[in-house]
C-alpha cells in the first residue's frame, strides 16, 4: 500500500524526529538506515523543498527536522511522494464499485480503506520510530 520512496520517506522522517534538534548528516542516515544513499539525497531533497526537513550545507551541517514537521500526519508526507489517494477507489480497479454497485469485495475493501485513512490521517511524524539494521 506505501511505494518503496514512501516508506523511506517515513524511514528518514523517523529517524530525524528521534534526534531532534541535532544536524545528521546524509551519510548517517544511509549508514543506519539501510537506505541507498542516492536515493536518499533525492528524498531528503524532496522533503526539504516541502518544508519537512532543515539542510545545512558545511562542518557541523546535516539534515534536522523542523519543528513544525513533527506533529504533520503522514498522511501528507506519502501525499508528497505517491499522490492523493482516491478514497473508495475500488480494490480491483472498477469504475463502477460503490454501494448501490458492488464487486465481491467492496464491503471489506471499504471497511480496511476507513481504517487505513484513519490512520494515516492520526499518526504523526513524531509517532514514527526507526528500527536498525543489524
Amino acid at each position: 500500500m506505501i511505494s518503496q520512496t514512501g516508506k523511506y520517506a517515513l524511514t528518514i522522517l523517523g529517524y530525524l524526529a528521534e534526534r531532534r534538534g541535532d544536524w545528521i548528516q546524509g551519510s548517517q542516515i544511509a549508514r543506519e538506515t539501510g537506505i541507498p544513499h542516492n536515493y536518499l539525497s533525492k528524498i531528503l531533497n524532496q522533503l526539504r523543498k516541502r518544508n519537512f526537513v532543515l539542510s545545512q550545507k558545511g562542518w557541523g551541517g546535516g539534515f534536522q527536522l523542523k519543528e513544525r514537521a513533527a506533529s504533520i500526519p503522514i498522511l501528507e508526507v506519502l501525499e508528497v511522494f505517491e499522490g492523493t489517494r482516491v478514497e473508495g477507489e475500488c480494490i480491483f480497479g472498477f469504475r463502477q464499485c460503490d454501494n448501490e454497485n458492488p464487486c465481491s469485495l467492496h464491503p471489506y475493501w471499504e471497511s480496511i480503506q476507513k481504517s487505513y485513512n484513519d490512520m494515516m490521517s492520526s499518526v504523526t511524524i513524531s509517532d514514527l520510530h526507526t528500527r536498525r539494521k543489524n
